[in-house]
């Protein structure tokens, strides 16, 4: 048994792992808590309505370790890649919101409701959001206020709300404040246009002020709630916040490799080439799992898909191309998770005791890596030694193919046009030679003109 070590903070259960599986324990107090969820079915109702992540109740027995007589286990699907909300698109976080949302609504419709709005609640298979903590679900008690309701807002609402309004990406903002962001920060950079909106001066202005006047009074706000909140209220509040939700779209500026996949510098035969070449390599294996690194708006990951492989996941920097590659994954029903990635400034673990949430190296676990048009962005760009990008590509995956784009290629010439050529160590040859420390050479391909090479490796 190996225990989560971001499962703590709830002390009704704990998720733990054993032979590649997910298991929760539930304690005496969590049972108390799934009482009535139990016993209305609501678990299974949750499963088969696509709201919660598929679970089983499994027998103590199955195990080893000694447990308490009133600890049940449940087995849970394992998710195929764990992402975080500082991790996606807009588009990924609205859909996120929407199915919290809609969940909540289909709970109060049994009599059920959620303790709490984390967005580390949600999680994605392929392009599907789906729920996996069963310890947030309770009974509905009559009259009760949504205790969720600030968390709502710090974690799916205000940072939707500061793309949309102002265009500025929420995803560093998210990752340095694993909360989310406050009402009270997003109110102070809003302007008085912004909070002519009904939802946003409700939600926002005056839930800020309301916030800070409690911070500065002894009287909690607890006590302020006395009176009951009618059931149909807090459904009216529920899907006033949904319909808001879904009209908000992201304010985007152009970025510079979003329409890359149709604006590079290779022909149409080139461009052939590189799919012949990608089809053929992944046709000829039986890829579970597959990383697209650089994977701009997913035209290989989708490719990967066609011919063979089951799941990818993809990287890349751009967010644009990354809300245009998971509209793609949603629209074909693909398995397909494309996420935001800076390889040079990875998600780090961080949280409490620096292990709370995984970081990029913890979480990779694939089958394969894709590494098309990748490398030099790395070496030229930022300035990372050329070995140590090829050691740290091949270490991701037991396979793959890497794409060498050398200094004559347009692209890396336009790179190079502010620097100069200081990269005297970036050569075919070198690059070649640093596969071969890390791994084996299977295949070249040639693919353009200016000489672009895609490399198969094993290691």
């Amino acid at each position: 048994m190996i225990f989560d070590k971001g499962s703590f903070r709830d002390q009704a259960g704990k998720v733990f792992y054993s032979n590649n599986k997910v298991y929760r324990i539930i304690n005496k107090e969590g049972l108390n808590r799934l009482h009535y969820i139990i016993e209305k079915n609501i678990i299974e109702k949750s499963i088969n309505d696509n709201y919660l992540i598929q679970t089983k109740l499994v027998e103590k027995k199955n195990f080893s370790e000694e447990f308490s007589k009133d600890d049940l286990i449940y087995e849970h699907e394992k998710i195929p890649y764990i992402s975080y909300p500082y991790e996606w698109s807009f588009s990924q976080l609205k859909a996120a919101a929407l199915h919290h949302l809609d969940f909540h609504l289909y709970l109060l419709d049994l009599g059920a409701t959620l303790i709490d709005a984390s967005a580390y609640n949600i999680q994605f298979i392929g392009h599907k959001p789906i729920f996996i903590d069963l310890l947030s679900l309770k009974k509905y008690e009559d009259g009760e206020y949504w205790t969720g309701h600030k968390q709502f807002c710090e974690n799916f609402l205000n940072p939707l709300i500061l793309q949309s309004k102002k265009g500025i990406n929420f995803n560093n903002w998210f990752k340095g404040n694993l909360e989310g962001i406050k009402t009270q920060d997003l109110n102070n950079i809003l302007n008085f246009t912004d909070k002519i909106s009904y939802n946003i001066f409700f939600q926002v202005y005056l839930l800020s002020k309301f916030e800070e006047k409690s911070k500065n009074s002894e009287i909690k706000i607890e006590s302020k709630l006395k009176k009951k909140f009618p059931k149909k209220s807090y459904c009216s509040l529920l899907k006033q916040l949904k319909n808001f939700i879904k009209g908000l779209k992201p304010k985007k500026s152009k970025t510079l490799w979003e329409n890359y996949s149709t604006t590079n510098t290779y022909d149409k035969i080139e461009e052939k080439n590189k799919i012949e070449c990608v089809k053929k390599f992944i046709s000829k294996n039986s890829f579970d799992s597959l990383c697209d690194l650089g994977c701009n708006n997913g035209l290989y990951s989708i490719l990967s898909l066609q011919n063979g492989c089951k799941k990818v996941i993809g990287f890349d920097y751009d967010l644009n191309a990354v809300d245009q590659a998971y509209n793609f994954s949603c629209k074909d029903q693909l398995n397909f998770l494309p996420i935001y990635f800076d390889a040079s400034n990875p998600s780090t673990r961080i949280g409490w005791n620096e292990v709370e949430r995984k970081s990029f190296n913890d979480r990779a676990n694939f089958d394969c890596v894709l590494a098309l048009a990748f490398k030099h962005h790395l070496s030229l760009a930022k300035n990372i030694p050329l070995d140590e990008v090829v050691m740290w590509i091949i270490s991701l995956a037991p396979k793959g193919l890497i794409e060498f784009v050398p200094k004559s290629d347009e692209t890396v010439k336009k790179m190079l046009e502010i620097k100069g050529d200081i990269f005297k160590n970036y050569t075919e040859e070198n690059f070649e030679k640093y596969i071969k420390e890390n791994g084996k050479i299977v295949s070249i391909t040639n693919i353009s003109k200016s000489g672009r090479k895609i490399y198969e490796f094993e290691r």
